[in-house]
């Protein structure tokens, strides 16, 4: 495969991933369970499918992987157990869209996070669009009124920081086994939400809907991105991965009329021009030092 080839193939992986990644609040919508349910069952499926992914990547050497992923590991899964779990509870609380402009502003929770652990400072670029971004975040969670909503940013929020860290940890810490930490974290996160759940087993059809939930939205997304991301820089996957903040409201818009409120849009809007601007100039940075 030639160099276009290579980076065409990689483009389409990652696009298909976050395509996946889109669809999570329909499937939250298109399920009548408690929280706790939709949790236990969706991380069931998760940990079974990225089990298996564990496998196909690691074959013979699938436990030896698990052993090694040490403290940090042992760190990195909590933190995805988190955000597995508050994804879910924060588009059960608010809108798919007030979900989705938080999430959007993770570029820059990893950055501060960075700053924070590492003491790697952020560039001029990093700071403005921050500021940018946190002026429509004030816009948009600043008019919520509902106490749903104002809990569903926060969960939102506590799940962005969650992600936002794991990418910090992904990047110190090059040889984590980020499949097998997953894996591990959706069994933890089913665990712990067992005693919270009811006792009523899902309808096949919501137990088809819950293992599609799993096995696609996570496992399968997961695996299309990591291996895409191979292939296209850094900036770039993170440019196609902002199709997941656009088409969820719109699934669910679609689905399920679920207008978002005009502050959501206008915050919205500012949040994701200030990480197109961001990502943007990163790519041609980078495209200039390539050159």
């Amino acid at each position: 495969m030639d160099q276009v080839g290579a980076r065409a193939y990689g483009m389409a992986l990652v696009t298909v991933a976050a395509v996946l990644w889109s669809t999570g609040p329909l499937f939250v919508r298109l399920l009548d369970l408690d929280v706790w349910t939709v949790l236990v069952w969706r991380s069931l499926f998760a940990a079974l499918s990225l089990t298996l992914v564990v496998g196909l990547q690691n074959g013979r050497q699938t436990i030896r992987s698990v052993r090694t992923i040490g403290r940090p590991g042992l760190v990195a899964i909590p933190l995805a157990a988190i955000g597995m779990g508050s994804y879910v509870i924060a588009v059960k609380l608010t809108t798919v869209a007030n979900v989705m402009v938080v999430y959007a502003t993770v570029p820059f929770v990893a950055a501060g996070v960075a700053l924070l652990w590492t003491g790697e400072k952020a560039a001029s670029r990093v700071l403005l669009a921050s500021a940018i971004a946190f002026v429509g975040i004030v816009i948009m969670a600043g008019t919520a009124t509902r106490p749903q909503d104002i809990a569903g940013n926060a969960v939102a929020f506590l799940m962005t920081l969650a992600f936002g860290t794991q990418l910090v940890m992904a990047r110190r810490y090059p040889w984590l086994e980020m499949a097998s930490i997953n894996a591990i974290a959706a069994a933890f996160c089913a665990l712990i939400c067992l005693p919270l759940a009811t006792a009523i087993t899902p309808s096949p059809l919501q137990l088809v809907i819950l293992a599609l939930f799993g096995a696609t939205n996570t496992a399968l997304a997961f695996l299309l991105f990591l291996k895409g991301g191979r292939y296209i820089p850094s900036g770039e996957a993170g440019f196609i991965g902002l199709i997941d903040v656009l088409l969820a409201p719109f699934w669910v818009w679609l689905a399920f009329a679920e207008q978002p409120s005009q502050a959501a849009i206008v915050g919205g809007g500012l949040v994701l021009a200030s990480v197109l601007w961001y990502l943007g100039g990163e790519r041609r940075i980078k495209a200039v030092h390539s050159s």
